[in-house]
């Protein structure tokens, strides 16, 4: 190593994060996987590294098991808190309702008044059914569609879940769910018999779509696709979608459980000006506590009245509370924009200091799921050696942010300081070959791979 990394590394102020790396190695002897969701995995963001867990969060920042401090630079709760982690208001909120009891045996009247909520925000619907996660809350929605329809068929576009009705997609020869954005989802367990029973079309593919209705078109039961995740669709391509679902018999769902608030609040498809027969949600919905819903018309929910759809915990009180609190509070501020303006900058910071530093970087989508990425052939490498360096310097940082309303200007003015620092070391390392020096681990990990 040349003596310029070795001057850097050494003012490194090197956290300790032994007490999470020590737990998550013994998780994995317990947890098969090593985490419950994939996307909170450690070697997703830095193998061997990463701080795997949190002992306290507030706002934009949260503290790990061995006392260290960061700015949450990532996705803030896999996307699920939009206000913020531990939103006051929201607390508050959840805080009154556990100290009146949480769960009875009685219905909860907080849930009437959220489907209300619901349906005056998305006025093309007028009924609701409830759940405490994102792929549940799919799995509800497909059941729905195919117990009104009495058809079996799914076409999907983007991702939606671990659930059998979504991976049936991978039982082919080949890895349909592949550009859905994770790649290789497993159908292991999936039963064989469900193969045929997903088909899969890329967003604003007419054709592909139009073949798929045209073979399949009389026993489809659904279009279940996000309206759109980080571009706007080419036009007229979601009224196409629309036209041609309906003119089969079938149902066009929304999945809005990553994009949903954020964009605009009650959903993207709000934005696009095109209506869905069935709109689902989950993450930001409740703002760090468990709680999905299934939105739709009141042709379209028929099939929740023949089939049995039903469990426990979808009838506790905190996660419609939280729900309540988190869409009061949407309503007042104007969530989209801020979020907006937060991304726009950080992209502006990705794209100024790499010009700056002569490394060749690039931005795309929407900013309020802001990324970027190195157009290099060391990608992989320089993402995992940025991850690392802005670890050290207390972020929580990967090529992309999902800002919040706790994030302030303030915030992107130190991560803009430690980016132009860390650029810096990248662009010196490339021309130095030595970024391979860099790192302490392996790479990081993309898509779905087995652990042990």
């Amino acid at each position: 190593m040349n003596n310029y990394l070795k001057n850097v590394l050494s003012k490194i102020s090197h956290q300790n994060h032994q007490v999470s790396r020590d737990l998550y190695e013994y998780a994995k002897t317990r947890i098969p996987g090593g985490t419950q969701l994939l996307s909170k995995r450690p070697e997703m963001f830095l193998p061997d590294q990463w701080p795997a867990y949190f002992s306290r969060a507030k706002g934009c920042e949260c503290w790990d098991l061995d006392g260290n401090h960061y700015y949450d630079m990532t996705s803030n709760g896999i996307g699920a808190c939009l206000l913020g982690f531990a939103d006051p208001d929201v607390s508050e909120a959840v805080k009154r309702r556990i100290d009146d009891g949480a769960m009875c045996t009685l219905n909860p009247p907080e849930e009437v008044k959220l489907a209300d909520m619901l349906c005056e925000i998305h006025p093309w619907a007028s009924q609701v059914r409830f759940t405490r996660t994102g792929g549940e809350t799919g799995a509800v929605a497909v059941r729905i569609a195919r117990a009104t329809t009495k058809r079996s068929i799914i076409a999907v576009c983007g991702y939606h879940g671990w659930q059998d009705w979504y991976l049936a997609a991978n039982l082919g020869d080949t890895d349909s769910l592949s550009g859905h954005l994770l790649p290789g989802l497993a159908p292991d367990g999936v039963p064989r018999e469900l193969k045929g029973t997903a088909l899969t079309f890329k967003y604003n593919d007419m054709q592909q779509f139009a073949d798929i209705i045209a073979r399949y078109g009389d026993r489809l039961a659904a279009v279940v696709m996000e309206p759109c995740r980080y571009h706007n669709p080419q036009p007229g391509f979601m009224e196409f979608v629309r036209e041609q679902t309906h003119a089969c018999g079938a149902m066009l769902i929304f999945d809005e459980i990553t994009i949903g608030w954020r964009l605009c609040f009650g959903g993207s498809h709000l934005k696009l000006g095109v209506n869905p027969d069935i709109a689902f949600f989950a993450k930001a919905l409740g703002n760090g506590h468990p709680m999905g819903a299934v939105v739709g018309t009141k042709e379209a929910m028929e099939g929740a009245h023949q089939s049995f759809i039903s469990s426990t915990y979808w009838t506790e009180s905190v996660g419609p509370v939280a729900a309540i609190a988190t869409l009061e509070k949407m309503k007042k501020l104007d969530i989209p924009s801020h979020v907006a303006v937060i991304g726009t900058e950080v992209m502006e910071l990705w794209r100024s200091c790499g010009a700056k530093h002569g490394l060749n970087v690039s931005t795309d989508g929407y900013p309020c799921l802001a990324h970027f990425k190195f157009e290099d052939q060391h990608a992989d490498e320089l993402s995992t050696a940025y991850t690392q360096l802005m670890l050290d310097r207390g972020f929580l940082a990967k090529t992309m942010l999902y800002p919040t309303l706790a994030h302030t200007r303030n915030h992107v003015e130190l991560y803009g300081k430690a980016i132009d620092e860390v650029f810096g070391i990248l662009a010196q390392s490339l021309k130095n070959n030595q970024l391979l020096s860099l790192l302490k681990g392996p790479v990081t990990h993309k898509g779905f791979a087995r652990l042990n």
